[in-house]
């Protein structure tokens, strides 16, 4: 016998909450799912309630098959592998949908609801914003009061089903920050569990062709953030230096895999004070760390100096990563340079650029020496008619050539490129630094905020006897760039000039403030850690904070809590309060000496009474009459007050017959 495959409505009220709960689950996934894995949600939610409110049959076990099937194609195709955050959470969005096609009963609906809460979790291996929390808290909440409306009668009203969640939603919290705050911890940060990479990062690459950077420079990202153990050196020292780009082709500059050389990191001669300060980088896909010029120490594991004195990691940097560094602002790099690496530092593609490399070579040929060539050409760029804008036109073939001669407007990358170019066409080794520059104190938070906009392109030149030396040509153009940064910049006039209005000092501070409660929420939350939470114990007053102590404090504390909460439970259900006219009703029953029958009304045990005992009929009445008032009059306190007082009045009589007997034995008084 075929099972029937139809529905009777009565998931009509519960299907609405189940959707709910479903799609809010759904929507942290959004923004990375395909469009069409959302569509297929949509039309499968759709097709079920127009099931359910015909009473229609579901799809066929062979349809449904073949749906999910082509789903499975889907996915598979899409991320080409089922394995990861991305690819598991399509699987579960299309688990979801699909489930909707068979449900039947309630049963079904709870099964959803496990989805849902899965879909949940799996947004947190994602990334772990600030809205991670009220986003969790809600999408609990709504789980929980659509399974509560499944158990409800169709009466309840939404206000009680919502109030009966966020009371468990409640009882839980103690108990989930008592394990999280005392719970053993493992030696990373939660920010360093694997999350999902397949989404894009915007930052600077390991390649360089004009206008990369004046795009990425319209982006309020955020880099990375710096608090400074102590006074910051001032903006025209913090040049934070990532990659190092050697290899020019005649329009885009690209660099090597890291190599790391030790001799090389050796020849660096650190002067002055240092600086020590802490650094917390967003992801980025690519190996390159991001310190200020030049680092001496590093705490972050599997981190060296390449060759060209840039940090890379081992490992592409594909989650937050918080790290110490210790830079000396100022140092002399005598990295020599063999007869193979000036070949590398000098080598300018054939026939490209013409007209720089004539400039160069006239302007060098008039230069006493390499540092008055780099005067000269600084000079230039300083009196003639360069502009500085975000917004540069397209220079097409030879690039460098159109900036100089033509268009004469750019941003970091063009003056470094075209610096570049001139001190190889001169025979000066010349290569280009990427990194960022500057950056804005928020004084919230006390840090640093370094975003995409602050990316910069500076150049660096061996000098004989000197060996590598920073050149920055921005500088000659435009040096409120390097003293105020863009965001100073900008607000300082020159945004005008740029075609940018300065923005609102409101939107500002309102800006300041999110990125200081993120700075936070990364510091307190995201960033307890094993280290963290020791600090932490120790303060509270434990001095030794091993696992062992802490996962007995943690049951400890977590059997008070449920102990605590069992209480309040206990306390909230426990029976109500007796009613005082029926303790006062059933003293006067006691007193009788009789039994109420099954059904029988005040007055008619009243009027047994009365036949009972020997002058009770005016006393026994007034009691039942104040104990009827009491109970179903209107609300009196003076009817309670004459039951407790015709109750006071009631002697214990004996039975009539027992007094007749004692009369007839002559022992009656």
């Amino acid at each position: 016998m075929a099972k029937p495959r139809g529905t009777d409505g009565s998931l009509i009220d519960s299907l609405p909450w189940t959707l709910t709960a479903i799609g809010f689950a759904l929507s942290a996934h959004l923004p990375y799912l395909p469009v069409w894995i959302t569509a297929a949600f949509l039309a499968c939610a759709g097709w079920r309630i127009v099931i359910e409110r015909r009473r229609a049959a579901v799809p066929s076990v062979w349809v449904r098959a073949a749906l999910a099937l082509i789903c499975f194609l889907g996915v598979l195709a899409t991320y080409d592998t089922i394995s990861g955050v991305g690819p598991g959470s399509a699987l579960l969005a299309i688990m979801a949908a699909l489930k909707l096609l068979e449900t039947r009963q309630r049963r079904d609906q709870f099964v959803l609801l496990f989805i849902a809460l899965f879909l949940v979790m799996a947004a947190l291996l994602r990334e772990q914003y600030l809205w991670s929390l009220p986003y969790l808290l809600v999408a609990v909440l709504l789980v929980m009061t659509a399974w509560i409306r499944m158990s409800a009668e169709r009466a309840e009203p939404l206000g009680r089903s919502l109030a009966t969640g966020g009371r468990m939603l409640a009882y839980a919290l103690p108990l989930a920050v008592a394990m999280w705050i005392f719970f053993p911890r493992i030696s990373s940060p939660f920010w360093s569990v694997p999350i999902d990479t397949s989404s894009a990062v915007t930052g600077l690459s390991d390649r360089m062709s004009p206008g990369d950077i004046s795009s990425l420079s319209q982006s309020d990202a955020l880099a990375f953030r710096v608090k400074f153990d102590g006074e910051a050196p001032p903006p025209p020292e913090r040049y934070w230096r990532g990659l190092v780009l050697h290899d020019f082709n005649g329009r885009t500059w690209a660099g090597g895999g890291p190599i790391g050389n030790r001799p090389a990191t050796e020849q660096i001669e650190f002067e002055g004070d240092p600086v020590r300060y802490r650094i917390t980088l967003e992801p980025t896909n690519q190996q390159w760390v991001f310190a200020l010029e030049l680092p001496f120490e590093w705490t972050l594991p599997r981190t060296r100096m390449g060759f060209r004195q840039q940090l890379y990691n081992i490992y592409p940097i594909d989650q937050r990563i918080a790290y110490e560094v210790l830079s000396y602002p100022a140092y002399r790099n005598q990295a020599s340079v063999d007869v193979r690496s000036r070949a590398w530092y000098t080598d300018l593609p054939g026939r490209t650029n013409p007209l720089t490399r004539a400039l160069a070579s006239e302007m060098r040929a008039r230069a006493g020496s390499d540092q008055d060539f780099i005067r000269d050409v600084l000079a230039r760029f300083n009196r003639e008619d360069y502009y500085y804008t975000l917004r540069p036109p397209a220079l097409g073939n030879n690039p460098v050539d159109r900036f100089l001669f033509d268009t004469r407007r750019g941003f970091c990358e063009h003056y470094a490129s075209a610096f570049a170019v001139m001190m190889r066409a001169a025979g000066i080794p010349a290569r280009i630094v990427l990194g960022y520059q500057g950056g804005e104190f928020n004084p919230l938070s006390g840090q640093y905020v370094i975003r995409q906009s602050d990316a910069h392109a500076w150049t660096e030149v061996w000098l004989e006897g000197q060996g590598w030396h920073r050149v920055d040509p921005t500088a000659a153009v435009a040096p409120e760039r390097v003293e105020l940064g863009i965001a100073g910049a900008i607000v300082d006039g020159v945004g005008a000039a740029w075609g940018l209005s300065a923005p609102s000092q409101v939107l500002h501070r309102l800006v300041l403030g999110w990125d200081a409660l993120n700075a936070r929420w990364n510091e307190w939350v995201l960033g307890y850690g094993a280290d963290t939470q020791d600090t932490f114990m120790r303060w509270l007053g434990m001095d030794n904070p091993n696992w062992r102590n802490l996962f007995l404090t943690m049951l400890a504390i977590v059997f008070g809590l449920v102990i605590l909460i069992g209480a309040a439970l206990t306390f909230r259900l426990r029976p109500p309060d007796k009613d005082r006219a029926a303790v006062l009703y059933r003293r006067f029953v006691r007193k009788t000496g009789l039994t109420p029958a099954t059904g029988e009304t005040p007055n008619a045990f009243a009027v047994r009474v009365s036949a009972a005992y020997d002058r009770a009929e005016k006393p026994v009445r007034a009691l039942t009459n104040a104990y009827l008032d009491t109970r179903y009059g209107p609300p009196d306190r003076s009817a309670l007050k004459r039951l407790e007082t015709a109750l006071a009045e009631i002697p214990r009589f004996a039975p009539l017959r027992a007094r007749e007997l004692l009369h007839k034995s002559g022992e009656a008084p």
